[in-house]
Parts: structure tokens; sequence; C-alpha cells
């Protein structure tokens, strides 16, 4: 039987705690602050990137894509500790170019069998494919099989995140600074969403408990499997899970993990967010 490792890519949000456990090889990204970079997860915890993005006159952060030399010496490393098939799912190639790498990284070994997903998502969208890769591995299951079952489970990811604020969309230059004013003035609190591999404004509430009492009314509006509830500062991530199990009480409660947002979406959502990721029943 062959030994088959799952790797995915920091923009996973991934706690390292988690992904040990699972046995998850997880790529960095790279994060900057000014002239300042590092690797995200490795260099830059979760924690310590909000502690940077939000202290005093901080310069905004950017990421850059993960290169293919770093997948590559991912991919040689896990080969020479014994591996003989790899599935490596990636954040959405809509969002990054990390998935492009990736891909390059694997042509670079053509005598080597790597299946590189795409998960058309972000956050813990692409963890939840990490983990169930990693379920199915230690299963038994070969790459291919992985990564067809993982590619056909793309379309049942939900992501939905309500925003405290429009401020860190105006700063990352996704939305005009008019239309933030705008939204502050109102108390508008967007809730973003992914569609067909791209974040979209999903819908527009006007107080921050309706809104995520909103996100937790999406998510349940249809038959779920897993939940990836996102955390970070003033989330309210448990008043989130305590209302998603109410509308849910079928499901089981060990069916939601909790992981931080890291560098990967934490520019763009700033603090004070409520949502996550949802993979819909088949």
């Amino acid at each position: 039987m062959a030994t088959v490792s799952i790797v995915t890519d920091s923009a996973s949000d991934l706690s390292p705690a988690s992904a040990a456990a699972a046995g998850i090889t997880v790529v960095p990204l790279l994060v900057r602050f000014g002239d300042d970079e590092y690797e995200a997860g490795v260099e830059l915890s979760a924690d310590a990137f909000w502690e940077k993005m939000l202290a005093p006159g901080a310069p905004f952060p950017t990421t850059a894509a993960a290169s293919a030399g770093t997948f590559k010496e991912a991919f040689e490393g896990l080969f020479a500790a014994g591996t003989d098939e790899i599935v490596c799912v990636t954040v959405g190639s809509k969002l990054s170019a990390t998935n492009k790498s990736a891909t390059i990284a694997r042509e670079m070994l053509p005598e080597r069998t790597i299946e590189v997903v795409d998960s058309a998502n972000a956050s813990m969208g692409i963890g939840i494919l990490a983990l169930m890769g990693a379920e199915m591995a230690a299963a038994g299951s070969n790459a291919a099989t992985i990564a067809a079952t993982l590619r056909s489970r793309v379309p049942d990811l939900d992501l939905y995140v309500a925003l405290d604020t429009l401020e860190y969309l105006r700063r990352g230059g996704r939305i005009s600074g008019a239309r933030a004013a705008v939204g502050t003035i109102l108390s508008v609190k967007p809730i973003i969403a992914i569609r067909d591999g791209e974040v979209v404004q999903a819908e527009r509430v006007r107080t921050r408990s309706k809104a995520r009492a909103r996100v937790a009314e999406l998510f349940a509006e249809r038959p779920v499997e897993r939940v990836a509830l996102l955390s970070g500062p003033g989330s309210d991530v448990e008043d989130l899970r305590a209302d998603l199990m109410r509308r849910l009480p079928d499901l089981d409660p060990s069916a939601i993990v909790i992981e931080t947002v890291g560098s990967s979406i934490g520019p763009h959502v700033g603090p004070g967010f409520a949502g996550g990721i949802v993979l819909r029943r088949h």
C-alpha cells in the first residue's frame, strides 16, 4: 500500500498543532510589514500577526505566494522520508499564485506521483479539504482517489464572514474610501463569501449582532457535514458556535473546529469579524 502525504499552504489557517496532529505538511506563504518579511506560521504565528497588524502606526501587511522552490523542497523532503505519493491542497488559484507554484513544483518532479488540488477557497476552506485528505490517506486511499474526492467536494464548501468594519477592505484596495465612509456612517456590516473562487460581497446587514446571526443562519440553510469557525481579535467565535449549535441540533459538536485567522485573510477582514466555512452534505 502506497504511503500518501498531504501538503497544504499557510493560507489554510491550519494551526501548527492541528497540522501536526493530522500529519499535514504546511508550506508557508510570505507576509510583509513594510521592509520586514516573514514566513507565515513559521517565523510569524497567527497571534503574532494580529499583534503586529494592530500595533499603532504599523504598516499595512501584504502577502506573497509560496515559491515553486519552496514546494519542491517540501515535496522532496517527504519523498526522502519515505512517502510514495503526495496530495497538495492549495489556496484558490484566483486568489493567489500559490497554486501555480505548487503545479510548477510538481512538474519539476515528473517521476513522482503528486496531485495538486485547487481548493477554489481560502482559510479553512482549504484546511477542511486537507484534513479530509489526511483522513483518507490514513485509511489507505491512494493519491488519485484522494485528489478526485477532494475536487468533487470543492462545490460543497461555503465561506461566510461578517466584517465589523469596511476599513480593512479599503486599506487593502478592495473598496473606495468613500464607500467605506458611507458604510461606517450607516453601520453597515458586509458579509463576504467566495463564489467561483473569488471573494464577493454576499449581503449587507445593519448591526454586528444581526450580522453574526445572519452568518449562522446562512450556515444552517442546508445540511452540514463539517464546520470550521474562524477566531481572531473580537471575533466572538464562541457566541457564533453556540448560535450555530442551536440552529443545527443534530450536528455533532466534534464536527466543529475553531482555528485562528492568520495573514492570508486577516488583512482583509480586520478584527471583530464573525464567520467560518461549512462543508455541505452531499
